[in-house]
């Protein structure tokens, strides 16, 4: 397996994860939705939000197109709709960029400042790596938040489930 195949798989996984958490949070009323829970943003909207917020911030620094939040809590759609459908556009965006990428992208340095003005240089691989580390990280921590918001055994979000579910299995 190459590194690109690697990061196609992964673009690929996160759609899916993306899309089986969604479903979760439709099956929730708008209240529990927005609850605060205590979460590091809040709840399950808040995190949901800041996933895509992160997304577009980072998709931004290595495309230079698209949307570019100026704080990693915003709250870039109130409703849960307009917040998937822009999840989804923006899965499909993210997977159009990895699939147009080539190996030898994977290790140029990457140039980008912070939210705070701080300037990094990195090899877009490592970057690739960090970006979808941390929507798993924060999918995690929504999952955790529909636990306690009483969803009695949430759906699983394990890479291995979306292999099986590939192969029939």
């Amino acid at each position: 397996m190459t590194l690109k195949s690697h990061f196609v798989t992964i673009a690929k996984y996160n759609a899916w994860a993306n899309a089986r958490l969604y479903k979760m949070a439709h099956e929730l009323p708008d209240e529990a939705y927005r609850q605060n829970v205590g979460a590091y943003f809040g709840s399950l909207q808040g995190t949901l939000n800041h996933i895509l917020t992160a997304d577009r911030i980072w998709m931004r620094r290595m495309t230079g197109t698209g949307e570019h939040p100026d704080k990693l809590n915003a709250i870039a759609f109130d409703d849960l709709p307009s917040l998937q459908a822009a999840r989804e556009a923006e899965d499909d965006r993210i997977l159009q960029f990895i699939e147009g990428l080539t190996e030898a992208d994977l290790n140029q340095e990457l140039s980008y400042h912070t939210l705070d003005g701080a300037a990094h240089r990195q090899p877009l691989g490592e970057i690739l790596s960090h970006f979808f580390n941390h929507q798993t990280h924060h999918r995690g921590q929504a999952h955790a938040i529909l636990t306690i918001l009483g969803v009695a055994e949430p759906v699983s979000l394990d890479l291995l489930m979306m292999f099986r579910e590939a192969k029939g299995s």
